[in-house]
């Protein structure tokens, strides 16, 4: 980590600026004084909404990173990508007469064979996913492993901007995750009790009283709301208000 107290400077957009160091690109610019409208989302690096390619001075390598995750470092030339346009191919979920989850996934991005396997994807990706790998796992029909190793995937869509055969990974990977999980995986029986309780009924009456809260009121209990701690062991914790399970 950086000294906090150090003054550093970084271009964003063309412009420099002189922010403090120790910080990530999204605070040390907005204490530099800009105000961000669109290109930032959660703050949590889970959103994916603020992608940004950088170099460092006097660097040949171009990087991408999100800024609400990455520090701001002397040097840095950023640019902020709030869209990138790529394809969405629109599917439903019932697949046609004969056909495979496997062979639907590849009929919609038929672009995941021209895969060159240059590893341009998996070096650009800021949340450090080997994007090359599950384009090659949705190439040989292995939906299971490609809905897995994609799983941590943003849709930050730098993985985008510079395959040179044009495909849409994160699509092609949200539509893996979305057959296989359809068609594939083994169904939860918790998951089966719970749409059970919904379709019965059971939540209306909590429903109905949430409706009747007011703005302020409704944005008090969801600040109050019970959080699964970050470093909980899976499967381990439960609320202790448990009227929802």
């Amino acid at each position: 980590m950086s000294d906090p107290a150090k003054a550093i400077t970084i271009g964003f957009d063309g412009s420099e600026y002189e922010v403090t160091s120790g910080r990530t690109i999204l605070v040390a610019l907005e204490e530099a004084g800009l105000r961000f409208v669109r290109g930032v989302g959660c703050r949590g690096g889970v959103c994916g909404a603020c992608t940004v390619l950088y170099r460092q001075r006097e660097s040949h390598q171009l990087l991408a990173g999100l800024m609400c995750q990455d520090e701001a470092r002397d040097g840095m030339e950023i640019l902020s990508l709030p869209y990138i346009p790529q394809k969405k191919a629109i599917h439903r979920m019932a697949l046609p007469e004969g056909d495979t989850p496997e062979y639907q996934v590849l009929s919609l991005y038929p672009e995941v064979n021209n895969c060159v396997m240059c590893g341009e994807c998996s070096r650009l990706c800021p949340v450090g996913i080997d994007v090359m790998g599950y384009v090659g796992m949705i190439k040989r029909g292995d939906l299971r492993s490609a809905a897995q190793h994609s799983f941590t995937c943003v849709q930050c869509q730098a993985c985008v901007l510079r395959c040179p055969s044009s495909i849409s990974q994160p699509n092609a990977a949200l539509a893996s995750r979305r057959l296989y999980g359809r068609y594939r995986e083994t169904a939860a029986d918790h998951l089966a009790k719970a749409v059970e309780r919904v379709e019965s009924g059971h939540y209306r009456s909590l429903f109905r009283k949430v409706r009747r809260l007011s703005a302020v009121e409704f944005q008090a209990l969801y600040q109050r709301r019970e959080r699964e701690p970050d470093d909980a062991p899976p499967g381990t914790w439960l609320p202790e208000d448990r009227a929802l399970i």
